[in-house]
């Protein structure tokens, strides 16, 4: 099993938790979880696609492509201004 922990309102009220359990069958990535769960994962694809989303994976800074596998905690915290990433124009 994963545990997936759901951090802010904004996300807890995509998926409707703040704790999550997931079992997986062999290894993954995040993005693949998220979309092999789409009932119970799929409200944070949005923030993923957005960027409004700090992943993090057994306390350690993570992105969607990052493994996971039995075991794991993975975080998910929202982030707003995510525009700064450098990937997007900054707002003026």
């Amino acid at each position: 099993m994963v545990t997936i922990l759901v951090l802010g309102n904004t996300l807890r009220d995509a998926v409707g938790e703040n704790e999550i359990e997931v079992g997986l069958t062999e290894p993954t990535t995040v993005k693949k979880m998220i979309e092999a769960n789409p009932d119970r994962l799929g409200g944070l694809r949005r923030f993923l696609v957005d960027r409004e989303t700090l992943i993090t994976v057994n306390k350690r800074i993570g992105s969607e492509d990052s493994p996971v596998k039995n075991g794991d905690v993975v975080k998910f915290s929202f982030q707003s201004r995510t525009s700064y990433d450098g990937t997007r124009d900054i707002p003026t």
